[in-house]
């Protein structure tokens, strides 16, 4: 059976250098990784990244392809799709179309992207509206440079704009862009109350991107095998609906920060049991 490849984030590598992260994805089987752009790692804003020659030579080294860029957006960060004041808009297009430059440049297919986040003290349309012109800004770029934007929902506190299934479909119709695809965020579904079948059921193949992460008390974005998600299930209801994206493992867990290829090493090895539970139980899905 076709299995769904497995990615690597490098959040909980914060403590240490990039190198480090790519050379344990190699060690640990990864085939590919989604890179954040976590400062320390690779610094990019609005005016500047740095040489692009940096990723190449670890993806090449270490034979890890980069899928996917993720730039930092959440607050505060000051890269808000839904930014108010114009040259906080202009930033914001900058840094994401930036962010496009690079995923072209190293063979990624997507950016993720978010919906951004509205001030608590101004009506949420108004803040949606904003997003979504954004969002059709920068979808455009996109398309002409043959990548894809895969938006996730946020959680609230994060943002009060798109949070749920349903938050992401008004964002989609409003956007109205081929360039504009989804990306399913296990934290952010099981915070909402959404489930895996929901979104392929909203939006069938426009689901290219997952987030895929255990969940427990400690956190919604644990190293698989680490919470209590039943992900042989998960796993096999993406086989299902036919999905042809990757499942990133987005962990955030504090608790890794000390050991991340531990955690990498967990991730993996729940991923192949899962595979080895979901082929014994129907060999032909």
């Amino acid at each position: 059976m076709h299995r769904i490849p497995l990615a690597t984030m490098n959040h909980h590598y914060l403590f240490y250098d990039l190198e480090r992260f790519f050379s344990a994805a190699h060690e640990l089987g990864y085939p590919c990784v989604e890179l954040w752009t976590a400062p320390q790692h690779f610094f990019m804003d609005y005016r500047q990244n740095e040489p692009i020659e940096k990723i190449e030579r670890l993806a090449r080294t270490y034979d890890v392809r980069v899928m996917g860029i993720c730039p930092e957006q959440t607050n505060p960060k000051p890269n808000n799709m839904a930014a108010r004041e114009e040259t906080a808009q202009e930033r914001t297009y900058a840094y994401f179309t930036r962010a496009v430059d690079v995923a072209s440049a190293v063979g990624a297919s997507q950016v993720l992207v978010t919906s951004g986040w509205a001030f608590y003290d101004e009506p949420l349309e108004d803040a949606r509206a904003r997003s979504a012109a954004m969002l059709r800004r920068i979808a455009s770029y996109a398309e002409g440079h043959g990548i894809n934007l895969a938006i996730e929902a946020l959680r609230r506190p994060e943002s009060l704009i798109a949070n749920s299934v349903a938050d992401l479909k008004l964002m989609l119709d409003m956007v109205g862009s081929p360039a504009l695809k989804v990306c399913l965020d296990i934290g952010a579904m099981v915070d909402a109350g959404d489930t895996i079948q929901g979104y392929f059921d909203a939006f069938g193949p426009d689901v290219i991107h997952a987030h895929f992460v255990d969940c427990g008390t400690r956190s919604l974005h644990l190293a698989l095998g680490d919470g209590e998600r039943d992900v042989a299930a998960d796993i096999a209801t993406f086989a299902r609906n036919g999905y042809r994206g990757v499942l990133s493992v987005e962990c955030t867990d504090a608790q890794t920060h000390t050991d991340p290829v531990g955690a990498d090493a967990r991730s993996m090895r729940t991923y192949l049991d899962a595979y080895s539970r979901i082929e014994e139980a129907a060999p032909a899905l």
